[in-house]
């Protein structure tokens, strides 16, 4: 992986602490509304930690692949890409 891996170990470990305190929240019952904003939080640092590793690859992994691998490279962000959109 050539994103920073500082950055994304503490990305991480923010949205762990979050699902932490989501299943807290639903052992104690608490406000659906509640819930899912804090739902929505965990997946915004999630996208946000994807969006760090698929940059990182792009600047390094496609930019700095061979010829001949330059457009498996490009197919495997066209895949993600359908996943994410």
């Amino acid at each position: 992986m050539k994103a920073d891996s500082k950055q994304i170990k503490h990305l991480l470990n923010t949205a762990k602490g979050q699902i932490e305190g989501l299943l807290k929240m639903v052992e104690n019952d608490e406000y659906c509304i509640n819930i899912s904003n804090q739902l929505l939080a965990t997946i915004a640092i999630l996208k946000k930690t994807n969006l760090e590793i698929l940059n990182a690859h792009l600047h390094c992994c496609v930019l700095n692949a061979d010829t001949n691998e330059k457009e498996s490279k490009m197919n495997e962000i066209s895949q993600i890409l359908k996943k994410v959109l």
